[in-house]
């Protein structure tokens, strides 16, 4: 078995890979106070009530977007996996070329959409993550990593919205049958929504634009079935793309036995 492991701003996304299929997959809030065995907890009680042995899982591989946690599910892994965990980061195999100013600063979970994307569509792929930020990144058909975009999301635009206004309420995120609003909370839905398709058609547009290619666009993240609905220029969702990168990357780097 692997285990698989996105650490995000908001979530830790997780899965295990058997035979080369995502077989079970979970979510936990991203929480910089907890602790090594607090997360242990978390991960044991999961697996326990999935009848997921720990000794069964051979290998771990974390990709991290907040260092410190980084640091904390890396020693989880090996205290209470026996197992020392692959951790993308520059000097990685990815098998695409990243030409960018500084490759350094680019997010460890953007290279591994970055890669899944490559390696499912074998030509030009714009990746569309809807996550904390909404980042969009941008492949030529022969592997390059050409760079992005990055936007706030759209739940963190819809709490600035909110709390630097003194009376508009929080409201649900959701398509509606109109633009026009006759009332306060409708008004704010869609303005939000429809305001933020206006977004990521436009960003998408202009990259086809500059790169004279009709590139495939991929979306994921927690709200790309939302927002794809309504999007023409998003050509499919993927809920685990991420993930199936960090199972990318694990074979192409794993080269001998990592448990401790």
């Amino acid at each position: 078995m692997l285990l698989v492991i996105d650490i995000g701003n908001t979530n830790i996304t997780f899965g295990i890979f058997e035979d080369n299929i995502l077989t079970r997959h979970w979510r936990l809030p991203t929480d910089k106070h907890k602790t090594v065995d607090a997360y242990a907890i978390d991960f044991c009680n999961i697996f326990f009530f999935s009848n997921i042995m720990r000794e069964n899982i051979t290998g771990i591989i974390i990709s991290s977007v907040v260092p410190p946690l980084e640091y904390t599910l890396t020693s989880m892994c090996k205290k209470y996996f026996q197992t020392t965990p692959m951790v993308v980061s520059p000097g990685i195999k990815t098998g695409i070329s990243i030409q960018i100013e500084n490759p350094k600063e680019l997010g460890a979970d953007r290279i591994v959409n970055a890669v899944a994307a490559y390696s499912k569509v074998k030509q030009s792929v714009i990746v569309v993550d809807f996550g904390t930020a909404t980042t969009f990144d941008c492949i030529t058909d022969r592997g390059i990593y050409k760079g992005g975009v990055i936007a706030p999301g759209l739940l963190i635009s819809l709490e600035a919205l909110v709390n630097n206004t003194s009376k508009l309420p929080t409201v649900d995120i959701k398509p509606l049958n109109k633009v026009i609003a006759n009332n306060t909370v409708n008004a704010i839905q869609a303005g939000i929504f429809y305001g933020y398709i206006g977004l990521v058609e436009g960003i998408i547009k202009r990259i086809k634009e500059e790169q004279k290619s009709q590139s495939k666009v991929i979306a994921t993240g927690g709200i790309a079935k939302l927002i794809s609905s309504e999007v023409t220029e998003i050509d499919t969702v993927d809920e685990f793309l991420t993930l199936e990168g960090l199972k990318i990357l694990y074979d192409k780097n794993v080269s001998h036995d990592v448990r401790i």
